[in-house]
């Protein structure tokens, strides 16, 4: 599966380095006609239907390459397995061990909404009516209105991001590794009974990537409460998604502590200015570094909606659409890597690395919900606070496995 996957990723890196010269030959304004592997085709609408066709080669090769490769992950695992069920370990007692819940299901069955979940029956009021006058709405019942389940959310930035790191676990306040920070290779041919062969030099370093916590809470009176089930969906989707929000941008533009350090502008993070090239090309000559200099495979790119919108509308010298008819949904891909968009990622900038080997979100504590009315005056209020909080630490083993492409 190993040499498959190997000869997959060649072929890959083979196909990218063609259609690359394609695009570099073509220059800044497109002009496909000045590629030596198009000039036996007719016209630009059949060298753009080329160059579509060798991108989707590359979108399927890429697949290709993304699913042996997990299979290859699969195959260790299941190895790993079958080692542990040879020689299983001594297993904690799971009887009588309740399963995990929801976030809201926490809410509704925490001890301080119990405590608070007392249920008031108001004597029935009827309005006043006056005998003499007309019986109207104002005096008496007016149309009942239901209002229907459910809500319209505001419109939100969804944190995609998060999709494109390995996400892990740690029982640690930090993730400590050691980083190889001096390989000195003097290796050379040596001649017999001389004393010529080369000495070298290893160094490691210790690196810490710490844990930090994400918090946010909600202010909900005891009136609103009665509603249980609206509360709980509501709780259960929206403070887990501002958790999510923050760390996604946390990841790409963090400032460090008490948030994390963002990718962008991250120490040892390669960087691939535009300059006078296409975005593609651009794009390209950040997997070489990424490849060359990182010694790592890319396997994504990550980019703000607002430039991979430049790059899905690029047109030829004669107006021919590079990445597919106005028509076609298009690839969501470029030189066969997949294409997050998250508008977090700040804008005229994109990544390009290999998330999947050399970055990982290291979760300490997932969401956590805690409940109490001991917050300033909220007691008096008949106000709960619902807090909810996520710990994790980002780390990136090697910052030069990324590279960020500035000025597109």
């Amino acid at each position: 599966m190993a040499t498959q996957l190997v000869v997959k990723r060649e072929e890959l890196k083979a196909r990218q380095a063609a259609l690359a010269a394609i695009f570099e030959q073509a220059g800044p304004d497109l002009d496909l006609g000045k590629a030596e592997a198009l000039k036996g085709l007719a016209d630009t609408k059949a060298r753009a239907d080329e160059v579509r066709r060798m991108n989707d080669e590359l979108t399927a090769l890429g697949r290709d390459v993304e699913q042996l490769a997990e299979t290859e992950r699969i195959a260790a695992s299941v190895k790993g397995l079958s080692q542990e069920m040879q020689h299983p370990a001594k297993q904690p007692e799971t009887e009588g061990v309740e399963q995990s819940k929801n976030l809201g299901e926490m809410f509704v069955e925490s001890v301080a909404f119990k405590i608070f979940d007392g249920r008031r029956s108001p004597a029935a009021l009827l309005p006043g009516v006056d005998i003499k006058t007309l019986m109207t709405q104002a005096a008496g019942w007016a149309p009942e209105n239901i209002r229907m389940p459910g809500y319209v959310p505001s419109a939100q930035r969804i944190p995609t991001v998060l999709d494109a790191i390995p996400m892990g676990t740690t029982g640690q306040a930090a993730v400590v590794y050691m980083e190889e920070t001096t390989y000195t290779n003097n290796a050379a041919g040596r001649t017999e009974g001389a004393n010529n062969a080369g000495e070298a030099a290893l160094a490691l370093t210790v690196q810490t990537a710490n844990v930090r916590e994400f918090a946010v809470w909600l202010p909900v009176t005891r009136e609103q409460m009665d509603d249980v089930a609206q509360v709980q969906g509501y709780v259960n989707n929206r403070l887990p998604l501002m958790l999510r929000q923050v760390m996604s941008a946390a990841i790409l533009t963090g400032a460090g502590a008490p948030s994390f350090t963002g990718i962008i502008g991250l120490a040892g993070v390669q960087t691939q200015p535009k300059g006078a090239d296409p975005t593609p090309d651009a794009i390209y000559k950040a997997m070489t570094l990424v490849s060359v200099t990182g010694r790592a495979n890319p396997n994504v790119t990550i980019w703000h909606p607002n430039d991979w919108q430049d790059v899905r509308l690029l047109r030829t010298a004669d107006g021919v659409y590079i990445w597919g008819s106005p028509s076609d949904a298009g690839p969501e891909r470029i030189w066969g890597l997949p294409v997050v968009q998250d508008s977090a990622c700040t804008e005229n900038t994109a990544l390009v690395g290999d998330f999947a080997n050399f970055t990982e979100l290291a979760m300490r504590q997932g969401i956590q919900l805690e409940v109490t009315d001991s917050h300033a005056g909220l007691f008096i209020q008949r106000t709960l606070a619902i807090l909810a909080t996520v710990r994790a630490a980002l780390v990136v083993y090697r910052p030069a496995a990324i590279c960020q492409v500035t000025g597109i």
